[in-house]
């Protein structure tokens, strides 16, 4: 693309700070930057029309991990690990709340479910036998018991008895959520540009030359908040994870009402606008999943729709109106990776699936770097 002269003067030009990505940690960080240099000249490049990662596509968990994916995470970090992962998750979600507000993000904490199926005994055992071990780990951040128990009333089948329960889940709108945080960037005079891609770069000790799928500039600083697709600007320990999600036609008197989690959170459903959310189902085949690639097949799709049938709904004509899917960054420690990688580029990637509860944090934390 050639760019005229003003282009390049109004939008290119003596850039203090170039942000990759306008996800949630990207505009957390923008914010921050603004907070912290009043006067520095900050953009945004964003590869999507709207954020193409997850940020715009997750389904609106403001969850910090059920119990049994607390219990795996136990498998592979020490307690102190485990409690510092999940009080970055509840100080991240707290921040998000305070930066844009409860009724701008429709906020709701209306708690959170996980569910067991009948095959599931042995797990759904183990989880009952630790819920107060977990409470005990837990105490030191939420300053209460979070885990207890409730029986199925929401009638779904094919269930073993009992939920557990926690009552520190909410849920947002994660539209509303996204479209908060873009307004606030606009308002404190951040530009974005839409539909660019960074394709490489190149730093120095004084500044860095970015190249995109539109045009070549140099900036003083590049913060990189991409997540999913960090591997593509040579970032390691990231690797991408297709999320795949439908939602139902509007239903008739839905009493369904929280966040419910299936299958170590590997499924996950939810409420929203007397309709049915539901995703996961990478856990079928991860190799497949292991993707940039913005898609649904038929194995994971087929697997949602029985979910939906025989447990969540299972006397109910329910219509699929729409499916998509996101990318998330993962890795084999679920910690983000906030660090410097040159002189002047910097990173906050990795959020484990977890970029709502996280991402506000990771974005400060990124621009607290500088």
């Amino acid at each position: 693309m050639s760019l005229s002269y003003w282009e390049y003067k109004t939008w290119l030009s003596t850039v203090d700070f170039t942000i990759v990505g306008s996800g949630i940690v990207g505009l957390s960080c923008a914010l921050r930057l603004r907070e912290k240099f009043p006067n520095a000249r900050i953009l945004v490049l964003e590869r999507g029309i709207l954020p193409n990662g997850a940020s715009t596509k997750n389904a609106g968990f403001a969850c910090f991990g059920s119990l049994s994916e607390i219990l795996e995470d136990l498998n592979s970090h020490d307690p102190e690990e485990v409690l510092q992962l999940i009080e970055k998750r509840y100080t991240g979600l707290q921040l998000l709340r305070k930066h844009l507000g409860d009724q701008k993000i429709d906020y709701l904490q209306y708690g959170g479910y996980e569910l067991f199926t009948r095959d599931d005994r042995r797990l759904y055992e183990e989880c009952l036998s630790k819920i107060e071990k977990i409470n005990r780990l837990l105490k030191p951040v939420f300053k209460n018991s979070v885990f207890s128990t409730c029986d199925n009333k929401f009638n779904f089948n094919n269930l073993q008895s009992q939920y557990i329960f926690n009552q520190f889940e909410g849920q947002i709108d994660t539209g509303k959520m996204m479209n908060a945080l873009l307004e606030k960037v606009q308002n404190a005079g951040i530009k974005i540009l839409n539909n660019c891609m960074v394709q490489e770069f190149d730093a120095d000790t004084a500044t860095v030359k970015i190249k995109t799928d539109n045009f070549t500039f140099s900036t003083n600083n590049m913060l990189i908040a991409t997540n999913g697709f960090a591997s593509q600007l040579g970032i390691q320990g990231v690797k991408p994870a297709r999320a795949q999600v439908l939602i139902t036609q509007p239903i008739d008197n839905l009493q369904i009402k929280g966040t419910f989690h299936l299958d170590k959170g590997y499924y996950y459903f939810r409420n929203i606008d007397n309709r049915i959310l539901l995703g996961g189902g990478r856990n079928l085949d991860f190799k497949t999943e292991e993707t940039t690639e913005l898609g649904q097949t038929e194995l994971v799709q087929h697997k949602l729709e029985e979910i939906l049938q025989n447990i969540i709904l299972p006397n109910t004509d329910v219509k699929i109106e729409h499916r998509w899917s996101g990318i998330m960054g993962v890795g084999t420690q679920k910690k983000s990776i906030v660090k410097q990688i040159s002189p002047r580029v910097f990173c906050g990637v990795r959020q484990g699936g977890m970029g709502v509860a996280i991402g506000a944090l990771v974005g400060k934390e990124l621009a607290d770097l500088l």
